[in-house]
């Protein structure tokens, strides 16, 4: 029999409608398997028991009328602190900050509490988002529980590792690099980097989106169904569309698939990893799909001059803030980001300019198929205390070659479960859409679901 904590969010609800489990029920054990859990993972800030366990006791009196409020009502979530909740602070990740409570939700926020989730705090990250990993000044530091030694990933660590480790079903992250889908890989679950704008959020940027991470795919496309929902505050997002969330059925024979194990920057995959990967594009083909290889199609040049803008972008940031506060850096961001301390305005610029040049090199690479298949990193996870798989401020992005170039050139992009490696480490698979193919690429991941060997069980706490 199923844990309660372990439940899908689907399940979960059909269970509050048939009236065989309650909210409370449902909450008080999920606040149990964290309180077991969190001395060991870290995954978790601004925790709120008291405050979850009053809006499950709302929940169940809204089910027992048969009048729930909405699409994930009474269900336990958790958002990433970078995602502002009213009244609870948003530290980014780091020291630095000054400790100041939100005066309204964010738009993801926002869209799960109208829909009547149960919210049960946030999860942590690191520096300013701008690390894979779950190291950082504020928080302590974040494991990943398959093993302890090991990373979640980043800059969502938290959430993916509340995702693995049963901390409810459903979890929200964001990605600007590949902070979604990269702990989504190392922690063997599902992790949504929708096409940009398709679920608003504020600050909007450039390559900035919020994603569903899940143990699921039919989870992952029900958080879509009410996180893609319209705010104005989003000056980037996208028109407000009908897109049948829940129909995640497709026959995939005869749909053109373009296996990427090259993309030209950034680390080469793993032996282990690449096996891994193969072996599903193979398993696609016996299914009736057509495999084709793809050549690489983004330079170095693209990945150096966005690791220049971004560390410039941090250092403008940086250089604003009292000694005091800068003294509160982690030191490796600091390092990283004292590197753009003198660049040019041409430098800059040029920077800038390599996110178009990466955009329409992706697109225009992946034009003549309906889907790509890629790592979703090049190796698996890596120490817990290391900042990046690198542990070089001078080589910091050599793990995002696969994932950052699908968030410059706006496609959807999702990482689920693969293979594991000798020790029992989870690798992660990449499909990649065409533009705003966000329903296609779930549908997708769902196939995959369905053709997969048997999972290995999920971790458990001691």
């Amino acid at each position: 029999m199923t844990d309660l904590p372990d439940l899908t969010a689907v399940d979960m609800l059909a269970a509050y409608r048939a009236k065989t489990l309650s909210p409370v029920d449902v909450t008080a054990a999920v606040l149990a398997r964290i309180d077991a859990w969190e001395p060991q993972l870290n995954a978790t800030w601004a925790l709120d028991p008291a405050g979850a366990m009053l809006a499950a006791r709302a929940s169940e009196v809204r089910w027992s009328k048969g009048e729930p409020t909405g699409a994930l009502d009474g269900v336990p979530t958790t958002i990433k602190e970078n995602i502002a909740t009213k009244g609870v602070a948003v530290p980014m990740g780091t020291a630095v900050t000054e400790l100041v409570p939100a005066t309204a939700d964010a738009p993801p926020a926002a869209r799960l509490r109208e829909a009547g989730a149960v919210i049960l705090g946030k999860t942590t990250m690191p520096d300013y988002g701008m690390l894979s990993s779950g190291l950082s000044s504020f928080h302590k530091l974040a494991r990943n529980p398959w093993n302890l030694d090991c990373n979640p990933g980043g800059s969502s660590a938290g959430a993916g590792t509340a995702a693995a480790a049963g901390y409810g079903p459903l979890h929200i992250g964001s990605d600007i690099g590949g902070s979604v889908r990269l702990p989504a890989g190392w922690c063997g679950i599902v992790g949504l980097k929708p096409s940009n704008g398709r679920v608003p959020i504020d600050p909007p940027y450039i390559g900035r989106v919020a994603g569903p991470m899940t143990r699921t795919v039919a989870d992952n496309a029900l958080m879509m169904s009410v996180l893609s929902r319209p705010d104005w505050r989003d000056h980037m997002s996208l028109p407000s569309a009908d897109i049948a969330w829940q129909q995640l059925e497709r026959d995939i024979k005869g749909l053109r698939i373009g296996l990427l194990l090259d993309i030209g920057i950034g680390a080469a995959p793993e032996p282990a990893v690449a096996a891994a990967v193969t072996a599903a594009a193979q398993l696609f083909a016996q299914a009736g799909a057509i495999v084709e290889p793809m050549a690489p199609f983004l330079t170095p040049d693209m990945l150096h001059g966005l690791d220049t803008f971004w560390r410039t972008r941090s250092w403008s940031d940086y250089s604003r803030l009292p000694p005091e506060r800068q003294a509160r850096l982690l030191p490796f961001i600091r390092d990283w980001i004292s590197a753009a301390d003198g660049a040019s305005g041409l430098d800059v610029y040029r920077g800038f300019n390599r996110i178009p040049e990466m955009s329409e090199a992706s697109v225009r690479a992946c034009h003549p198929y309906d889907f790509v298949l890629s790592p979703t990193a090049p190796m698996p996870s890596f120490r817990a205390d290391w900042p990046c798989p690198t542990n070089d401020s001078k080589r910091p992005f050599e793990h995002i070659g696969f994932t950052v170039a699908f968030n410059m050139s706006q496609q959807p992009a999702i990482s689920i479960n693969c293979g594991y490696t000798a020790d029992g480490l989870p690798i992660g698979l990449q499909i990649i859409g065409q533009r705003f193919d966000d329903l296609g690429v779930l549908q997708m991941a769902k196939a995959w679901e369905d053709l997969r060997p048997t999972q290995r069980p999920w971790p458990r706490c001691g």
